[in-house]
């Protein structure tokens, strides 16, 4: 009987903080540098998300280690639904596999709320480094090296290099920058030939012909550019990575309120503001459930787990 009557209060309880909640801005930590897109995807919805709550909804950059000092930070504030983050598959799904100590357990200490997007990724090369689409690219890295850029060690457009790596039996090499902008830099001016990247950050090259756009990894062709095959259309199905942005909370959240965020974001990532912006930023709006979006957080656990072994990637 004391079992069922703690039941029904915790349940009365919760029920009660989402009828009063916001009562109070939200904080939006997104654990990077501004200026990147993983920050745009969280400015964009961050006006709409605050005007259907009727609170403001501050953007919070809090960077460092790789998006680990932000993410431990929303993990460890106050479950109320005050403090979102805006979790980043690099940061959520590889970190704990790559880092040889992290203050964060992704399951244990955050729930998830919906996934905002799916950013492609892309393989670009200099014009003049004798690869025209990634069949030559195989062929050719399967006699001589070929060095490839990214924004780092340890991330989403690192690890899917591994991943081709591991799938062809190809010698490419890892060169990591402390920034995407570097790397698409060095790989225009021949420093490097080949460069992983989010497909915004390269598109514009691509358009005027500086660079050569190899193909995409992510199952469907990206509408950013249409004519860029994917990785499963030069001969590798099946090959389906894209880096996904998304919504959490901290654990211990009160279920109505990850209920009821959830529902005004799928709502704003609807509307044709995001829409356009997102585009823009080569990230195709999802919105799904809750339990979705779990899932998905725990078999990407277990995929890049394995990748991550394979390749024998640490960050000390």
């Amino acid at each position: 009987m004391k079992a069922m009557l703690s039941l029904v209060l915790c349940a009365a309880a919760s029920f009660a903080a989402a009828q009063e909640w916001p009562t109070k801005p939200l904080r939006l930590i997104v654990p990077f540098a501004p200026g990147g897109v993983t920050d745009n995807a969280a400015r964009v919805i961050a006006e709409p998300l605050g005007t259907r709550l009727r609170q403001q909804v501050v953007v919070e950059n809090r960077p460092g280690a790789g998006g680990n000092v932000g993410s431990q930070s929303a993990a460890q504030a106050e479950p109320d639904g005050h403090t979102l983050l805006l979790g980043y598959d690099g940061t959520l799904v590889i970190n704990p596999h790559v880092y040889s100590s992290i203050a964060f357990d992704t399951l244990r200490d955050f729930a998830a709320v919906t996934k905002l997007g799916d950013a492609t990724l892309l393989l670009v090369a200099n014009p003049g480094a004798g690869v025209h689409s990634l069949k030559e690219l195989i062929q050719a890295a399967k006699t001589k090296p070929f060095s490839y850029g990214t924004s780092g060690t340890g991330n989403t457009t690192h690890l899917v290099a591994e991943l081709l790596k591991q799938r062809t039996g190809t010698q490419l090499e890892h060169v990591p920058y402390k920034g995407g902008g570097q790397a698409i830099v060095d790989v225009v001016g021949g420093q490097i030939p080949l460069v992983f990247t989010a497909i915004a950050t390269a598109q514009q090259y691509v358009h005027n012909g500086r660079l050569l756009a190899l193909g995409v990894p992510s199952a469907k062709r990206s509408n950013a550019l249409p004519d860029v095959p994917t990785f499963e259309e030069s001969g590798l199905a099946p090959f389906d990575v894209s880096s996904w942005v998304g919504i959490f909370v901290p654990a211990r959240t009160p279920k109505s309120i990850v209920e009821r965020l959830h529902k005004e974001l799928a709502v704003v990532l609807q509307s044709s503001f995001v829409k356009d912006r997102y585009a823009v930023l080569g990230i195709e709006p999802v919105g799904n459930s809750p339990a979705e979006f779990t899932e998905q957080v725990r078999a990407d656990l277990a995929r890049w787990g394995d990748v991550v072994k394979a390749a024998n990637v640490r960050v000390e």
